[in-house]
């Protein structure tokens, strides 16, 4: 039977957010530091228990489903609704103001740090990223910036309203959601996948009444804007949908053996 490896509670202190980080890092049974690595970046890891992520990842190894990778979790705190969002901008209450920083903390300082100390490997191929709601924002917005270090990003029940403007001002879809202009103005990236989950209980609010949750419409229509760009469903995208599963840690922890059998499935 393989054992995974765990290490809580790790710090890294950081210029750029100007404070320390911690994140708790898993990493298979035969790792090694003289083999590079697949490395998987996730945000809000202060929840992998309430992810039981260690018991899916167990479970996986065991069954022989995936192939090995290092978990590298990182904890958020009371900034977290400063620090995720889109590093292009802050939403119109002016929320993910230091998304901006977020991502060169990631980039210039986090990555190289992981790198450095596990062996984990450079190529683009290798390095995944993902979140949970508001950090899923965050997470496709760090691969979707950054495409010459990730490939494939998670995005579980994601936080696609982010927009410009609050519905009583006059918010129109087409221009207001951040995420979706992002990408509208962006073109097609070689090696970027993305997995997206829904759950059919995500919400109750549905904003022009047409019998789809906020959630789940944005996020289809944020795989439209893909599409658009030449990403191709099943190829480039997997669109999952949990019925009756909620914006949840149980529902997340229910889809996580899909994401990583997608991820870095045998």
């Amino acid at each position: 039977m393989q054992h995974i490896s765990v290490q809580k509670n790790l710090k890294i202190y950081s210029k750029y957010l100007n404070r320390d980080l911690v994140y708790d890092i898993i990493l298979p049974s035969d790792f090694d530091a003289q083999h590079m690595h697949k490395v998987l970046f996730m945000n809000d890891g202060q929840d992998l228990q309430a992810l039981r992520m260690e018991e899916v990842l167990q479970n996986l190894y065991q069954n022989n489903d995936i192939t090995p990778f290092v978990l590298v979790a990182i904890h958020t705190n009371e900034n977290r609704i400063n620090e995720y969002g889109t590093a292009a901008m802050p939403d119109y209450k002016n929320r993910g103001n230091l998304a901006g920083k977020y991502n060169q903390f990631i980039i210039e300082e986090f990555v190289p740090h992981i790198r450095h100390h596990y062996h984990t490997s450079t190529n683009q191929a290798d390095n995944f990223f993902c979140g949970f709601s508001l950090s899923g924002l965050s997470a496709i917005d760090i691969v979707w910036n950054n495409p010459s270090v990730f490939s494939k990003v998670g995005v579980f029940s994601g936080s696609f309203w982010w927009r410009k403007r609050a519905y009583e001002e006059g918010y129109d879809d087409d221009k207001d959601r951040i995420m979706h202009n992002i990408i509208k103005s962006g073109h097609y990236q070689q090696g970027q996948k993305f997995w997206f989950e829904c759950g059919t209980n995500d919400e109750k609010d549905d904003r022009n009444n047409n019998g789809i949750i906020d959630s789940i419409e944005d996020t289809l229509d944020l795989i439209t804007e893909l599409e658009n760009l030449g990403y191709k469903k099943e190829v480039d995208i997997v669109y999952y949908e949990v019925k009756d599963g909620e914006h949840n840690q149980k529902t997340w922890n229910e889809a996580m053996p899909v994401f990583l059998k997608w991820l870095v499935g045998k």
